[in-house]
């Protein structure tokens, strides 16, 4: 596997479940995720423009690879609600190679 072809994990949180479904098949359709993971609503607690916040959100784990971050962080800002949304990864360092595999092959565009 090639460094660009190492799989990473993105993460982001949005405010409902339809967005996240919505989100999550737009990504998988494009090729741009091989998977994404819907998590069970988590509250987040935040400092936003200097008040603390408490809201309910629903986490995404997105699975891609590096060579197609830019493309994928593109693509949640395009559609995600926030005006700041979180979009953060990190690196697969081991994992089932048929599946690593399997990732980098789907999002081969």
């Amino acid at each position: 596997m090639t460094p660009k072809e190492q799989i990473i994990i993105v993460f982001t949180h949005v405010p409902n479940m339809a967005c996240a479904e919505s989100m999550a098949h737009a990504l998988v359709t494009e090729q741009l995720a091989a998977c994404v993971n819907i998590s069970s609503p988590v509250k987040s607690v935040y400092r936003w423009q200097g008040q603390i916040e408490t809201a309910a959100e629903i986490g995404l784990s997105i699975k891609t690879t590096c060579d197609g971050y830019a493309r994928l962080a593109d693509r949640i800002r395009a559609l995600h609600p926030y005006e700041l949304p979180e979009i953060v990864a990190i690196h697969v360092n081991e994992g089932l190679p048929e599946y690593l595999h399997w990732v980098a092959a789907e999002t081969r565009a």
